[in-house]
């Protein structure tokens, strides 16, 4: 598709998305979304007003809630838990123990998510065998740099994904880019088309999607769709899979909201993958969404970044789909059906090492966060990074300030315009310690940056959705792809200077000039930011 044809395909899709707004706003307003939301609500009130009957009413209950909020005190202090957990634990359960243990209990007992563990465990085993590095690559490793052999080792030995090079890497800097390429390679697609997003929203990028899955499906190509279920509170109708479904297209929502208090609700599916024919594959922090192209303005100039890659480590994000769409299946999928390693150019052409991996909130490895702390603690000259969000655990604090303080260039570039003011006025909390250590400071003064990009010394790079946030670090599931040697590293550095170029540095000064308010609210916020 040229740009002519690009242009027009945005044309044809605009006013198709403009007469659904006042269709979205209703649906939203008198559909099973407000239903749900109110119901959970009433449940929350109800449970606020037994616990305060109990407490004002049932002197042995109080006492007994107390007894238990020290127990759970004395269980947290002990506890593997990382400590910005535990410090958050202590304020309810110190200052209101009886909400307080009532809540940490319901936490605990983890009502709704009994077998999520088990389920996915079941799926990663029966994958195992086709996720290895091969021989020739752990020959290669050994010539190569510690850095390389020491990720590798721990991505495969912990994560289960492999290190590959026979795969070729395009970094794009731009949603619109990524959607421009995308549609041109899902017009090739001939077996099938796989795709997981956290977030689906109807207008012009994803109508203009689904035209094509559409076409595709009726040419009797195998299409599956999975979305957090999120999305049926604003983006999509309850019943979407079913509408989809209809054009010969498999549909699902993963986790979908339901109005019953759980904590399974908290881990959402926060992944954005793409996958062509088992050859090639889309990750990044782009959602299926017209805010992401800018075709909708939201907090002015969306920045987001994706990667695309053909070849051998398509294999990797395959698996990891199939794995994540046959969590709530019985029996068992033919994956070799579907699992390829077939790079499309020469294998002298796939320079650099690429190590798909991703995390989940089950495996309490903490693999996101590991990887970006070994490079933070490997780098000799620089880091620079691009994050939405910014609440960060004592383990990364120390170090991006060790880092700093040995002389590596560390510049953390965050939006200007944030969709989250809570978390926007939290991260700025971090702000003062960080300058004091000599780590930089950007903010993107067009509108909202919403990339998860790190590059180091000219060698590594990840691209991926993980943010820099509990969320995404404990919560969420997530992917990402390490990149090592890869000439994309190079257009990486390229991209993080030309938004450089965007930003407005943060000072000691600058910080001082935010407005009271803003402060208090983060630093207030600040104790409960591992929570939220």
């Amino acid at each position: 598709m040229n740009r002519k044809e690009f242009r027009e395909n945005v044309k044809v899709h605009g006013k198709r998305a403009k007469e659904k707004g006042i269709v979205i706003l209703a649906r939203l307003l008198f559909g099973r979304t407000m239903v749900t939301i109110l119901l959970l609500l009433l449940q929350i009130i109800t449970l606020v007003v037994a616990f305060k009957w109990f407490q004002n009413y049932t002197d042995w209950f109080y006492h007994i809630m107390v007894v238990l909020s020290a127990a759970f005190v004395i269980y947290i202090v002990n506890s593997k838990e990382n400590p910005a957990f535990k410090l958050s634990w202590m304020f309810p359960l110190c200052a209101f123990p009886v909400f307080g243990a009532a809540l940490f209990l319901f936490v605990w007992i983890n009502p709704g998510s009994f077998g999520l563990q088990q389920k996915l465990r079941r799926r990663i085993e029966e994958t195992r065998d086709l996720l290895k590095t091969s021989k020739r690559v752990q020959e290669k490793l050994r010539n190569e740099s510690a850095d390389l052999r020491g990720i590798s080792h721990y991505i495969e030995t912990m994560n289960g994904f492999p290190t590959l090079d026979g795969t070729e890497a395009e970094y794009f800097p731009l949603g619109e880019e990524k959607y421009e390429d995308l549609l041109v390679e899902l017009k090739k697609a001939e077996k099938f088309i796989f795709l997981e997003y956290f977030i689906i929203g109807r207008g012009i990028m994803w109508d203009s999607i689904l035209d094509i899955l559409k076409e595709k499906a009726k040419e009797g190509v195998e299409v599956r769709v999975m979305y957090d279920g999120m999305c049926a509170l604003v983006n999509l109708p309850y019943h979407y899979p079913k509408e989809l479904e209809t054009y010969g297209i498999k549909a699902k929502a993963f986790s979908p909201i339901k109005p019953l208090l759980s904590t399974r609700q908290n881990n959402r599916d926060h992944r954005k993958i793409f996958i062509i024919d088992g050859k090639t594959a889309y990750t990044g922090g782009i959602n299926l969404a017209d805010e992401y192209i800018n075709e909708k303005v939201r907090y002015g100039h969306w920045k987001d970044a994706s990667i695309r890659l053909k070849g051998d480590a398509v294999r990797s994000f395959t698996v990891m789909f199939l794995q994540m769409w046959n969590l709530d299946e019985s029996g068992k999928e033919d994956y070799k059906r579907y699992v390829f390693a077939d790079c499309e150019s020469k294998q002298e052409e796939c320079n650099g090492y690429v190590i798909p991996y991703n995390d989940d909130p089950t495996n309490r490895l903490d693999i996101a966060k590991n990887v970006y702390l070994d490079i933070l603690n490997r780098a000799e000259k620089y880091v620079y990074i691009m994050t939405p969000y910014l609440i960060l655990d004592n383990e990364t604090v120390v170090a991006l300030t060790f880092a700093a303080g040995r002389g590596v260039d560390v510049k953390i570039l965050m939006p200007h315009v944030p969709d989250k003011k809570v978390a926007f006025y939290i991260a700025r909390t971090y702000y003062t310690q960080l300058l004091g250590a000599g780590v930089k400071i950007y903010e993107y003064v067009p509108g909202f940056l919403h990339s998860k990009v790190w590059v180091s010394d000219d060698v590594k790079a990840v691209v991926g959705s993980i943010n820099l946030d509990y969320r995404s670090l404990y919560e969420h599931f997530e992917c990402a792809v390490y990149l090592y040697k890869s000439k994309e590293v190079e257009q990486i550095k390229e991209d993080f200077a030309k938004t450089l170029e965007k930003c407005m540095e943060i000072t000691l000064g600058d910080y001082k000039r935010f407005s009271l308010i803003t402060r208090v609210i983060g630093r207030i916020f600040r104790l409960v930011g591992p929570l939220m």
